[in-house]
């Protein structure tokens, strides 16, 4: 087998692409370094610069590397960008998806994983969250997510191709320093930020219906988000048909924003109060996976804790940030 894995050397691709090559796995990475550092990937991981918007490009990779399996995480992924970008972030994420889809069945590929998110669900009125709970996305990022499941199951479909859609939860952590996210859009990079410009963290609503009135999340730690695609990747190449599996990948344990900003205090020794600000329009109050499936069809479950996120996080802002 080869993986083809766009998007490798962003921050979620670099450890998709380090678990599976430390697993034994024969992988190639193509990047448009839009976000990607090639420094994250291991020295014998090849790295084409490209992007998935060029067919001619998908085409000869895929032949001169005898590709057997794709890998999609390359996307655009800000939601408030997508706001104000549709008609980008439609053309990337989606336009790009086509083109690539286009290859892979004219190769004769029959295996692709795709990178998906929890935003395809919205903001639902119950507080967990399967597989079957409807998909109502609330921004152009999400839309570009669920109508990307859609097309890679109808190719999947028409050309014999085996998919599996990953559904994302919260993502935060890193397996090394160097891999650490380097972007300030999530939560934990968010208020490292705050703190090493001495601000205190903000908190968006503390008068939700929750235990401590700050919206609950679901997070995962990178290390764990990495090995679920390893599993995948391990049941697509089992052979037979796999169909259109799609798979929510999180911890199914909530979390609360103020949770999550003291042990941030803890971790880092600023353990200054956080300023509350009014709500942000279409935060859910509680957004939770169930996770059963993941364990029952790639027998996977996430193995680390928040502290952990935490703590490996700290140490990468620290490296990138010093």
């Amino acid at each position: 087998m080869t993986w083809l894995i766009t998007g490798g050397a962003g921050y979620i691709g670099a450890h998709v692409a380090r678990a599976m090559t430390g697993a034994g796995e024969r992988v190639l990475v193509l990047d448009d370094l839009s976000a990607g550092v090639p420094a994250r990937l291991p020295a014998d991981v090849p790295l084409v610069r490209g992007s998935s918007l060029d067919g001619g490009l998908l085409k000869r990779v895929l032949a001169e590397h005898a590709v057997t399996g794709v890998v999609h995480l390359a996307a655009r992924k800000q939601v408030a960008e997508s706001v104000a970008q549709p008609t980008r972030y439609y053309q990337e994420n989606v336009g790009g998806l086509a083109t690539l889809l286009e290859a892979v069945a004219e190769a004769g590929i029959e295996r692709f994983l795709f990178s998906s998110s929890a935003a395809v669900y919205g903001n639902p009125d119950v507080e967990l969250i399967t597989e079957e709970t409807p998909c109502a996305p609330v921004n152009p990022y999400g839309e570009t997510k669920l109508a990307g499941e859609w097309l890679v199951r109808a190719a999947g479909q028409a050309h014999g191709i085996s998919t599996v859609c990953l559904r994302y939860f919260n993502v935060a952590g890193a397996a090394a320093p160097e891999l650490a996210d380097t972007g300030v859009f999530n939560i934990v990079p968010m208020v490292f930020d705050r703190l090493t410009r001495d601000e205190a963290p903000r908190i968006f609503g503390d008068d939700y219906p929750t235990p401590d009135g700050t919206c609950v999340r679901d997070y995962i730690h990178v290390s764990d988000l990495a090995e679920a695609h390893l599993a995948a990747a391990r049941r697509l190449s089992e052979g037979g048909q796999v169909g259109d599996l799609t798979v929510n990948i999180g911890r199914g344990e909530g979390v609360s924003v103020r949770e999550m900003v003291t042990v941030i205090g803890e971790v880092t020794g600023d353990r200054r109060p956080a300023v509350v600000e009014p709500r942000r329009p279409g935060d859910a109050p509680v957004s939770v996976a169930v996770a059963a499936r993941a364990a029952e069809t790639l027998g996977w479950s996430a193995r680390r804790g928040v502290r952990d996120m935490i703590e490996s996080a700290w140490r990468g802002w620290l490296l990138h940030h010093q």
